[in-house]
């Protein structure tokens, strides 16, 4: 009878320990975390502070000031205290969630960041949705007809974009659809988020940010969805010759749902791990795109600061940056866990 009863126990012991082990697994990857966002605080410190270009002489361009004047602003922006004393502040400032006084717009950076964080999350997220949903179809169809024409043809083009620069395919697109060509007129506009002439409320004021939305959302949606297609294509094919996929065809079911039931949702793990990290991404790479298109995000916010250089201004962009990325990146940790079996058993 002991022999009998004795399974029992060890089973519900054994899924306790893997249930705990899902605590030390988070704590381990949001130390990593931790580690991570701290280290990139010393690299945007370090790379801010060796600019060679002077903000006080760029702030005061044009107009009369002698050398004790400048002296004077660089001690009211604390341009002249020891790197170490300013490296502390920051840090501290950082943790409070204080992200400094811009120079240039003479407002705190936290709310700069806060009122051009739409336009970004607008154009991103965008960006994001049809690239994903159109990269992740056309990679099945193309890996599961892998070596037809239609394969060689999404394989090819989308080579082709991933490795177009995302500035240069911006200029293009803006000089062809926005100044217009040859016989192409223009038909969209150059840059910016609405028209002021036009009232900003209502459908008329959604169509006009529709309007403007269209070219910086085509550049990134040409330049992201191509990875998609690629690493889906590729996962696709690996998942051909699994038996599973064999197995299933022996019980009747159709190609088409073989590739819907069983060979996507097993290829679409390493796609799933990219698009976290992607989301990441796209936010801190909105700065070529929102700078070609002046669109007002907080690419644009950026790259306004890098002509002083704005100090204070930089570096708070470059936290909120460096933050998605390393969140992004934690879901993804937390999120592949949970789909991918293998690792819930290492």
């Amino acid at each position: 009878m002991s022999s009998l009863t004795a399974p029992g126990p060890a089973k519900v012991k054994g899924r306790g320990v893997k249930r705990s082990d899902l605590l030390p697994y988070l704590g381990s990857k949001l130390v990593a975390a931790l580690v991570s966002f701290f280290v990139t605080l010393v690299i945007g410190f370090v790379i801010f502070s060796l600019m060679p270009a002077d903000p006080v002489r760029t702030l005061t361009r044009g107009r009369p000031t002698s050398e004790a004047q400048l002296a004077q602003i660089r001690v009211q922006l604390g341009l002249d205290d020891p790197v170490w004393e300013r490296f502390l502040t920051f840090v501290g400032n950082t943790l409070k969630g204080e992200l400094g006084y811009s120079w240039q717009f003479q407002q705190s950076v936290s709310s700069l960041v806060a009122d051009r964080l739409g336009p970004t999350l607008l154009l991103m997220g965008t960006a994001a949705v049809l690239s994903i949903a159109f990269g992740l179809w056309l990679g099945v169809r193309s890996g599961w007809r892998h070596g037809s024409l239609f394969d060689r043809i999404a394989s090819s083009t989308s080579l082709t974009l991933w490795s177009v620069p995302t500035f240069w395919l911006g200029m293009i697109l803006l000089v062809t659809f926005s100044v217009g060509v040859g016989p192409i007129p223009s038909l969209l506009p150059a840059g910016g988020m609405s028209d002021p002439s036009l009232p900003q409320e209502g459908w008329t004021h959604v169509a006009d940010v529709a309007r403007h939305l269209v070219l910086p959302c085509l550049t990134m949606v040409l330049v992201v969805f191509a990875q998609y297609v690629t690493v889906m294509r590729t996962s696709i094919i690996d998942e051909m010759g699994s038996p599973y996929l064999l197995t299933a065809r022996a019980k009747g079911l159709t190609d088409d749902a073989v590739r819907r039931r069983h060979a996507v949702p097993n290829a679409l793990l390493p796609s799933v791990t990219m698009i976290f990290m992607h989301l990441g991404i796209l936010v801190s790479g909105a700065i070529t795109v929102e700078a070609v298109y002046s669109w007002p995000g907080l690419g644009y916010l950026t790259y306004e600061a890098l002509k002083i250089p704005d100090l204070p201004l930089l570096q708070g962009t470059f936290i909120v940056f460096s933050a998605s990325v390393i969140i992004m990146n934690l879901l993804a940790d937390v999120v592949y866990r949970f789909l991918d079996p293998r690792v819930r058993a290492q």
